[in-house]
Protein backbone atom coordinates (compact mmCIF):
# COMPACT_ATOMS: atom_id res chain seq x y z
CA UNK A 1 0.00 0.00 0.00
CA UNK A 2 2.89 2.34 0.72
CA UNK A 3 4.04 2.03 -2.89
CA UNK A 4 0.58 2.99 -4.15
CA UNK A 5 0.49 5.99 -1.83
CA UNK A 6 3.82 7.20 -3.20
CA UNK A 7 2.62 6.77 -6.78
CA UNK A 8 -0.60 8.66 -6.08
CA UNK A 9 1.32 11.45 -4.33
CA UNK A 10 3.69 11.73 -7.29
CA UNK A 11 0.71 12.34 -9.59
CA UNK A 12 -0.64 15.07 -7.31
CA UNK A 13 2.78 16.66 -6.93
CA UNK A 14 3.12 16.97 -10.70
CA UNK A 15 -0.52 17.60 -11.58
CA UNK A 16 0.18 21.05 -13.04
CA UNK A 17 1.82 19.22 -15.95
CA UNK A 18 -1.60 17.82 -16.90
CA UNK A 19 -3.88 20.68 -15.76
CA UNK A 20 -3.60 22.42 -19.12
CA UNK A 21 -6.32 23.50 -21.57
CA UNK A 22 -5.06 20.96 -24.11
CA UNK A 23 -5.27 18.03 -21.70
CA UNK A 24 -8.62 19.10 -20.26
CA UNK A 25 -10.11 19.50 -23.73
CA UNK A 26 -8.83 16.01 -24.52
CA UNK A 27 -10.51 14.71 -21.36
CA UNK A 28 -13.82 16.18 -22.44
CA UNK A 29 -13.50 14.46 -25.81
CA UNK A 30 -12.98 11.17 -23.96
CA UNK A 31 -16.05 11.57 -21.75
CA UNK A 32 -19.04 9.24 -21.86
CA UNK A 33 -21.60 11.96 -21.07
CA UNK A 34 -23.87 10.11 -18.69
CA UNK A 35 -27.43 10.35 -17.47
CA UNK A 36 -28.55 7.43 -15.33
CA UNK A 37 -31.36 8.74 -13.18
CA UNK A 38 -34.68 7.13 -12.35
CA UNK A 39 -36.23 10.43 -13.45
CA UNK A 40 -34.74 10.31 -16.98
CA UNK A 41 -37.43 10.71 -19.63
CA UNK A 42 -37.42 10.48 -23.40
CA UNK A 43 -37.72 14.25 -23.62
CA UNK A 44 -34.88 14.86 -21.14
CA UNK A 45 -32.63 12.46 -23.05
CA UNK A 46 -33.49 14.17 -26.36
CA UNK A 47 -32.63 17.51 -24.74
CA UNK A 48 -29.22 16.21 -23.64
CA UNK A 49 -28.51 14.82 -27.11
CA UNK A 50 -29.55 18.17 -28.59
CA UNK A 51 -26.90 19.88 -26.48
CA UNK A 52 -24.29 17.49 -27.84
CA UNK A 53 -25.51 18.20 -31.38
CA UNK A 54 -25.10 21.96 -30.82
CA UNK A 55 -21.96 21.76 -28.68
CA UNK A 56 -19.39 22.80 -31.27
CA UNK A 57 -21.54 25.73 -32.36
CA UNK A 58 -21.23 27.13 -28.85
CA UNK A 59 -17.69 25.85 -28.21
CA UNK A 60 -15.92 25.66 -31.58
CA UNK A 61 -12.49 24.97 -30.07
CA UNK A 62 -13.58 21.66 -28.57
CA UNK A 63 -14.34 18.13 -29.72
CA UNK A 64 -17.68 16.69 -28.56
CA UNK A 65 -17.93 13.99 -25.89
CA UNK A 66 -17.01 10.48 -27.02
CA UNK A 67 -20.46 9.07 -26.30
CA UNK A 68 -23.78 9.56 -24.58
CA UNK A 69 -24.42 6.93 -21.90
CA UNK A 70 -28.01 6.03 -21.00
CA UNK A 71 -30.22 3.19 -19.84
CA UNK A 72 -31.00 0.63 -22.58
CA UNK A 73 -34.55 1.82 -23.24
CA UNK A 74 -33.16 5.18 -24.41
CA UNK A 75 -30.70 3.77 -26.96
CA UNK A 76 -33.01 4.32 -29.92
CA UNK A 77 -33.86 7.84 -28.74
CA UNK A 78 -30.17 8.76 -28.63
CA UNK A 79 -29.42 7.14 -31.98
CA UNK A 80 -32.33 8.82 -33.75
CA UNK A 81 -31.66 12.27 -32.22
CA UNK A 82 -27.88 12.33 -32.53
CA UNK A 83 -26.48 14.16 -35.56
CA UNK A 84 -22.80 14.52 -34.63
CA UNK A 85 -20.52 12.08 -36.50
CA UNK A 86 -18.34 9.90 -34.31
CA UNK A 87 -20.31 10.24 -31.06
CA UNK A 88 -21.23 6.77 -29.81
CA UNK A 89 -24.38 5.43 -28.19
CA UNK A 90 -23.44 3.78 -24.88
CA UNK A 91 -25.83 1.87 -22.65
CA UNK A 92 -25.48 0.30 -19.25
CA UNK A 93 -27.00 -3.15 -19.45
CA UNK A 94 -26.99 -6.62 -17.96
CA UNK A 95 -29.19 -5.53 -15.04
CA UNK A 96 -27.07 -2.54 -14.10
CA UNK A 97 -26.06 -1.57 -11.44
CA UNK A 98 -26.39 -4.63 -9.18
CA UNK A 99 -26.10 -7.32 -11.87
CA UNK A 100 -28.40 -9.40 -9.69
CA UNK A 101 -30.50 -11.38 -12.13
CA UNK A 102 -30.58 -14.38 -14.42
CA UNK A 103 -28.05 -14.66 -17.22
CA UNK A 104 -30.84 -15.01 -19.78
CA UNK A 105 -32.32 -11.71 -18.63
CA UNK A 106 -28.94 -10.01 -18.94
CA UNK A 107 -28.37 -11.53 -22.36
CA UNK A 108 -31.77 -10.37 -23.59
CA UNK A 109 -31.25 -6.82 -22.34
CA UNK A 110 -27.83 -6.58 -24.00
CA UNK A 111 -29.16 -8.02 -27.26
CA UNK A 112 -32.10 -5.61 -27.29
CA UNK A 113 -29.84 -2.65 -26.51
CA UNK A 114 -27.66 -3.37 -29.53
CA UNK A 115 -30.72 -3.92 -31.71
CA UNK A 116 -32.02 -0.53 -30.55
CA UNK A 117 -28.85 1.24 -31.64
CA UNK A 118 -26.23 0.94 -28.90
CA UNK A 119 -22.71 0.48 -30.22
CA UNK A 120 -21.13 0.39 -26.76
CA UNK A 121 -22.37 -1.72 -23.83
CA UNK A 122 -21.27 -1.36 -20.19
CA UNK A 123 -22.03 -4.39 -18.00
CA UNK A 124 -21.26 -5.15 -14.36
CA UNK A 125 -19.14 -8.08 -13.23
CA UNK A 126 -21.31 -10.69 -11.51
CA UNK A 127 -20.12 -9.78 -8.03
CA UNK A 128 -22.43 -12.32 -6.39
CA UNK A 129 -20.40 -15.07 -8.06
CA UNK A 130 -17.01 -13.36 -7.96
CA UNK A 131 -17.14 -12.72 -4.21
CA UNK A 132 -18.18 -16.36 -3.67
CA UNK A 133 -15.16 -17.50 -5.64
CA UNK A 134 -17.19 -18.82 -8.57
CA UNK A 135 -14.93 -17.35 -11.24
CA UNK A 136 -16.00 -19.84 -13.90
CA UNK A 137 -19.53 -18.45 -13.81
CA UNK A 138 -18.21 -14.89 -14.15
CA UNK A 139 -16.21 -15.99 -17.18
CA UNK A 140 -19.24 -17.73 -18.69
CA UNK A 141 -21.36 -14.63 -18.29
CA UNK A 142 -18.87 -12.18 -19.82
CA UNK A 143 -18.05 -14.49 -22.73
CA UNK A 144 -21.74 -14.99 -23.45
CA UNK A 145 -22.48 -11.26 -23.49
CA UNK A 146 -19.30 -10.64 -25.50
CA UNK A 147 -20.70 -12.96 -28.15
CA UNK A 148 -24.16 -11.39 -28.06
CA UNK A 149 -23.05 -7.77 -28.50
CA UNK A 150 -20.86 -8.67 -31.47
CA UNK A 151 -18.88 -5.73 -32.77
CA UNK A 152 -20.16 -3.35 -30.10
CA UNK A 153 -17.56 -2.13 -27.61
CA UNK A 154 -17.88 -4.08 -24.35
CA UNK A 155 -16.91 -2.39 -21.09
CA UNK A 156 -16.88 -4.50 -17.92
CA UNK A 157 -17.47 -2.68 -14.65
CA UNK A 158 -15.53 -4.23 -11.77
CA UNK A 159 -17.16 -2.20 -8.96
CA UNK A 160 -13.77 -1.78 -7.32
CA UNK A 161 -15.26 -0.30 -4.16
CA UNK A 162 -16.72 -3.73 -3.40
CA UNK A 163 -13.44 -5.50 -4.19
CA UNK A 164 -11.40 -3.24 -1.91
CA UNK A 165 -7.92 -4.77 -2.13
CA UNK A 166 -5.39 -4.86 -4.94
CA UNK A 167 -5.43 -8.64 -5.25
CA UNK A 168 -9.14 -8.84 -5.96
CA UNK A 169 -9.02 -5.88 -8.36
CA UNK A 170 -6.19 -7.59 -10.27
CA UNK A 171 -8.07 -10.87 -10.41
CA UNK A 172 -11.22 -9.18 -11.71
CA UNK A 173 -9.26 -7.08 -14.22
CA UNK A 174 -7.53 -10.08 -15.79
CA UNK A 175 -10.72 -12.14 -15.77
CA UNK A 176 -12.60 -9.44 -17.68
CA UNK A 177 -9.80 -8.86 -20.18
CA UNK A 178 -9.27 -12.56 -20.83
CA UNK A 179 -12.99 -12.94 -21.52
CA UNK A 180 -12.97 -10.28 -24.22
CA UNK A 181 -13.63 -6.94 -22.53
CA UNK A 182 -12.63 -3.99 -24.70
CA UNK A 183 -12.49 -1.76 -21.60
CA UNK A 184 -12.33 -2.36 -17.90
CA UNK A 185 -14.24 0.20 -15.88
CA UNK A 186 -13.90 1.05 -12.20
CA UNK A 187 -17.42 1.58 -10.95
CA UNK A 188 -21.13 1.96 -11.51
CA UNK A 189 -21.21 5.24 -9.61
CA UNK A 190 -24.07 3.80 -7.58
CA UNK A 191 -22.01 2.79 -4.54
CA UNK A 192 -19.16 4.23 -2.48
CA UNK A 193 -16.29 4.29 -2.92
CA UNK A 194 -16.50 4.68 -6.67
CA UNK A 195 -13.44 5.48 -8.79
CA UNK A 196 -10.24 5.97 -6.81
CA UNK A 197 -6.66 6.65 -7.92
CA UNK A 198 -5.66 3.46 -6.08
CA UNK A 199 -8.01 1.30 -8.15
CA UNK A 200 -6.99 3.13 -11.31
CA UNK A 201 -3.31 2.37 -10.74
CA UNK A 202 -4.00 -1.30 -10.07
CA UNK A 203 -6.16 -1.61 -13.18
CA UNK A 204 -3.74 0.26 -15.44
CA UNK A 205 -0.88 -1.92 -14.19
CA UNK A 206 -2.99 -4.94 -15.20
CA UNK A 207 -3.73 -3.48 -18.63
CA UNK A 208 -0.01 -2.87 -19.22
CA UNK A 209 0.85 -6.40 -18.09
CA UNK A 210 -1.91 -7.92 -20.23
CA UNK A 211 -0.75 -5.95 -23.26
CA UNK A 212 2.80 -7.14 -22.69
CA UNK A 213 1.62 -10.76 -22.69
CA UNK A 214 -0.95 -10.66 -25.49
CA UNK A 215 -0.31 -7.59 -27.63
CA UNK A 216 -3.98 -6.60 -27.24
CA UNK A 217 -4.72 -3.09 -26.01
CA UNK A 218 -7.59 -2.89 -23.52
CA UNK A 219 -9.10 0.46 -22.63
CA UNK A 220 -9.61 1.99 -19.19
CA UNK A 221 -12.69 3.84 -17.95
CA UNK A 222 -12.77 5.49 -14.52
CA UNK A 223 -16.34 6.30 -13.50
CA UNK A 224 -18.22 7.43 -10.44
CA UNK A 225 -17.41 10.55 -8.44
CA UNK A 226 -15.46 12.21 -11.26
CA UNK A 227 -16.97 15.67 -11.05
CA UNK A 228 -14.15 18.20 -11.45
CA UNK A 229 -11.54 19.05 -14.06
CA UNK A 230 -8.90 18.16 -11.48
CA UNK A 231 -10.43 14.70 -11.03
CA UNK A 232 -10.22 14.11 -14.78
CA UNK A 233 -6.62 15.33 -14.90
CA UNK A 234 -5.62 12.92 -12.11
CA UNK A 235 -6.92 9.88 -14.00
CA UNK A 236 -5.49 11.15 -17.30
CA UNK A 237 -2.12 11.51 -15.54
CA UNK A 238 -2.29 7.95 -14.16
CA UNK A 239 -2.99 6.56 -17.62
CA UNK A 240 -0.27 8.69 -19.19
CA UNK A 241 2.27 7.64 -16.55
CA UNK A 242 1.53 3.90 -16.65
CA UNK A 243 0.27 3.21 -20.17
CA UNK A 244 1.73 6.09 -22.13
CA UNK A 245 0.47 8.26 -25.00
CA UNK A 246 -0.96 5.36 -27.03
CA UNK A 247 -3.82 5.19 -24.50
CA UNK A 248 -4.61 8.91 -24.50
CA UNK A 249 -7.45 8.81 -27.00
CA UNK A 250 -11.17 7.93 -26.93
CA UNK A 251 -10.61 4.42 -28.26
CA UNK A 252 -8.68 3.47 -25.10
CA UNK A 253 -9.56 6.02 -22.40
CA UNK A 254 -13.01 7.14 -21.32
CA UNK A 255 -14.38 9.03 -18.35
CA UNK A 256 -17.82 8.05 -17.09
CA UNK A 257 -19.34 11.25 -15.75
CA UNK A 258 -22.38 13.48 -15.74
CA UNK A 259 -20.82 16.62 -14.22
CA UNK A 260 -17.19 16.77 -15.33
CA UNK A 261 -17.88 18.34 -18.74
CA UNK A 262 -19.19 21.57 -17.20
CA UNK A 263 -16.25 21.67 -14.79
CA UNK A 264 -13.77 21.26 -17.64
CA UNK A 265 -15.48 24.00 -19.66
CA UNK A 266 -15.40 26.30 -16.63
CA UNK A 267 -11.72 25.60 -15.96
CA UNK A 268 -10.64 26.17 -19.57
CA UNK A 269 -12.89 29.17 -20.17
CA UNK A 270 -12.02 30.68 -16.76
CA UNK A 271 -15.67 31.40 -16.04
CA UNK A 272 -18.63 29.45 -14.72
CA UNK A 273 -20.13 27.33 -17.51
CA UNK A 274 -23.26 25.23 -17.11
CA UNK A 275 -23.97 23.87 -20.56
CA UNK A 276 -24.77 20.18 -20.11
Amino acid sequence: MEDFEKRIQAVHDNLSHWMTPEVLKACLSMTDLTTLKSTDTYSSVRKLVGKVNDFQTHFPGYQPPASICVYPNFARTVKETLTVPGVHVTVVAGCFPASQSFLKVKELECRMAVEEGADEVDIVLALNSFLDGNLSYCEKEIRSIRNIVGDAVLKVILETGALADAGRIREASFLAMECGADFIKTSTGKMEPAATPFAAIVMCDCIREYYGKTGRKVGFKPAGGISTAKDAAVYYAIVDTILGPDWLNPSLLRFGASRVANSILSEVEKSSVIYF
